[in-house]
């Protein structure tokens, strides 16, 4: 395989990651929610619990994604096996 398509499957494969991630959170947040403070609050509070709890994932699969991602790019060497996605380009003047 080539360096390009190593990015695309290094996008693609971090793209699912970070989804995993926020879908997982989702779900623990969702369980911790139901189980400690849905019914603490009145009902016309709890569907509060579940925005917070959206965001919060986000929030979550954000940092995680970032941690594992560091971790990652000091056990391999970016550019022996990846294309840069951005390229600066030569402006010639003449």
């Amino acid at each position: 395989m080539n360096k390009k398509v190593n990015t695309l499957l290094f996008i693609l494969g971090a793209t699912v990651f970070n989804i995993l991630v926020a879908i997982l959170g989702f779900v623990l947040l969702t369980l911790l929610y139901v189980k400690f403070i849905m019914l603490l609050i009145p009902e016309s509070d709890r569907s509060w619990g579940f925005t917070l709890i959206f965001l919060f994932s986000i929030v979550i699969s954000f940092f995680v994604y970032r941690f594992a991602l560091k971790y990652l790019l000091t056990k391999i060497e970016v550019e022996k096996y990846f294309d840069p996605l951005f390229v600066k380009r030569n402006i010639r003047k003449d």
